[in-house]
C-alpha cells in the first residue's frame, strides 16, 4: 500500500465572506381592532341590502298586475334544489364524520396506547435503575463517608 496522493484541485474555494444579516420579512397586518371593523361593516351592508330587497320584492308582489302564480312556482323550485343541496352536504358531512372516527380508532388510538407503553416502560426502567444503581451507590457513599471521618478521629488523616 503507497501513499496515493490526490491532485490538487484546480478551483481553490472563495474566502469566507461574512453573511449579511437575515432580513426579518415585513408583512403589515392590520390590527384586530380595524378586522372586526370591517367585518362589522360587511354585515351591516348586508342586512341593509337584504332588507331593501325584501321591502323592494313585497312592494312589487304587491302590485295588481304581478303575476304571482308564476313566481310562486319559481319559488318552489328553488326550495326543492336548495333542499336537494342541503342532501348533499349533509351526506357529505356524515361521511367525514365517518372517516374522523375511523381516523381516531386506528390511527390515534395506537398512537396513545404505543405511548402509554412507552411510559410504563420508562417508569420500570427508573425504578429498576433506582434500585439497582442508585441506591448501593448512596450506600457506598455513605459507607466512605463513615470511613473518612473515623480516619479524621483517629488522626490518620487530616481534616
Amino acid at each position: 500500500m503507497g501513499n496515493t496522493q490526490l491532485p490538487p484541485t484546480e478551483v481553490e474555494d472563495p474566502p469566507l465572506e461574512a453573511l449579511p444579516p437575515p432580513q426579518a420579512e415585513q408583512q403589515v397586518q392590520p390590527e384586530p381592532a380595524e378586522d372586526k371593523k370591517k367585518l362589522i361593516f360587511i354585515i351591516v351592508t348586508a342586512v341593509v341590502l337584504l332588507t331593501l330587497v325584501c321591502v323592494l320584492g313585497i312592494a312589487f308582489l304587491l302590485l295588481p298586475t304581478t303575476p304571482t302564480d308564476k313566481i310562486r312556482d319559481v319559488l318552489i323550485i328553488f326550495v326543492a334544489i336548495e333542499t336537494g343541496v342541503i342532501g348533499v352536504a349533509l351526506v357529505v358531512l356524515i361521511v367525514q364524520i365517518a372517516s374522523l372516527t375511523n381516523l381516531l380508532q386506528n390511527e390515534v388510538k395506537p398512537i396513545l396506547l404505543a405511548t402509554k407503553e412507552t411510559v410504563y416502560t420508562l417508569r420500570g426502567t427508573t425504578e429498576f435503575l433506582a434500585e439497582n444503581f442508585v441506591e448501593p451507590v448512596i450506600k457506598l457513599q455513605g459507607y466512605l463517608a463513615g470511613l473518612i471521618r473515623m480516619l479524621e478521629l483517629l488522626g490518620v488523616r487530616r481534616k
